[in-house]
């Protein structure tokens, strides 16, 4: 996030939640955190806010009422009346703590913060953060004892890596509100226990989360399904890679119809990605329009995970952008090695 310099950190608890089906315990803090130190004030505001994409939005969801979702109604408490602010942070620590007991969630300590001043959609509005720490890391730290100096180790959070967070600004609250959402912990969807179970949000179905997922669908067909049902060489997927990202970066609206032909071009590879996209969209639990304006933000984002890299053994890698015509894949009659053949103009 941008403009941290004007936010104004009002209220910290701090809380620990264990997972009870180990038996740990939650520990509850009694009263807020003392912020007399400015530095630690803006270290807390880079670690809390750092990591967040305000592009990327959510809102609170429940499957029969939005009153029913907890976190929602705590926050909202919160909202309507900043004195509720350490009772209704102990609730969210209790609801998280009977939210905690998969094999995989990790014992932590739970912050709950009062925010003023964060620069959201151009204006500054209030927000409520709930972040959770459960990795830590081994630091050194060196000190003075008489005439020399001694080493020893101690165990901390890096600032820098916020394991789950989750900011809810004070704007659209019949809507479930604005929230962004962090769960760095969970790539590998081992557990969704933060964003389904505890937090209960969905993506705002906007122009960046429609970019965001497509580029994300492509590059899941391209990676799997086009590999494994049709005869394809990596640089073939490395290509249709390219001509997906091409597509977004050169059109101002995606249409599918036109992306088929363009991009995917044969009938039978387009059938197969309109059924990936029907299963992709089950699997995740949302539906992904034909038609929307393509969002500069989420292509600039999957971007940086579009690999466009052939990797040959461990001599060579060779970076394609585009022109998969100039490059031609054989096998040596001689040796049974498999070559690769580059046509250029000139070196630069």
């Amino acid at each position: 996030m941008t403009g941290l310099d004007d936010v104004a950190l009002q209220k910290v608890m701090v809380h620990k939640v264990g997972n009870p089906s180990r038996g740990e315990e939650l520990k509850l803090s009694e009263n807020p955190l003392t912020l007399n130190d400015e530095i630690v004030q803006k270290l807390l505001t880079k670690y809390f806010l750092g990591a967040f994409n305000e592009n990327e939005l959510f809102h609170f969801t429940h499957l029969s009422d939005i009153e029913l979702n907890e976190v929602y109604n705590y926050v909202r408490t919160i909202f309507d009346d900043t004195t509720t602010f350490v009772p209704q942070a102990a609730l969210l620590a209790q609801f998280l703590y009977s939210k905690s007991t998969h094999a995989k969630v990790k014992e932590g300590e739970l912050y709950v913060v009062l925010f003023d001043r964060v620069l959201f959609e151009k204006e500054h509005v209030r927000a409520v953060g709930i972040f959770k720490s459960e990795t830590k890391e081994t630091f050194l730290k060196v000190f003075q004892h008489g005439k020399s100096w001694e080493v020893i180790h101690e165990e901390g959070i890096n600032i820098n890596k916020l394991d789950k967070g989750c900011l809810i600004f004070n704007t659209n609250t019949i809507d479930g509100y604005k929230v962004c959402v962090v769960d760095s912990t969970n790539k590998q969807n081992d557990t969704q226990y933060w964003v389904t179970d505890f937090l209960q949000v969905t993506p705002y179905a906007d122009s960046y989360h429609h970019t965001d997922k497509y580029l994300s669908l492509c590059k899941s067909f391209v990676t799997n399904e086009y590999a494994e049902k049709f005869d394809v060489s990596k640089s073939d997927q490395i290509d249709m890679l390219n001509r997906s990202m091409d597509y977004f970066k050169t059109k101002e609206q995606f249409n599918l119809q036109e992306f088929a032909e363009e991009v995917i071009h044969h009938p039978e590879v387009v059938d197969t990605f309109m059924e990936y996209k029907k299963n992709f969209e089950s699997a995740k639990n949302f539906e992904i329009e034909d038609e929307f304006d393509i969002h500069l933000s989420a292509v600039k984002k999957q971007q940086k995970v579009f690999k466009t890299v052939l990797k040959l053994d461990r001599n060579f890698h060779i970076y394609i952008h585009g022109r998969r015509d100039l490059i031609e894949r054989g096998v040596d009659e001689m040796t049974g090695k498999k070559y690769y053949k580059i046509f250029y103009d000139e070196e630069t």
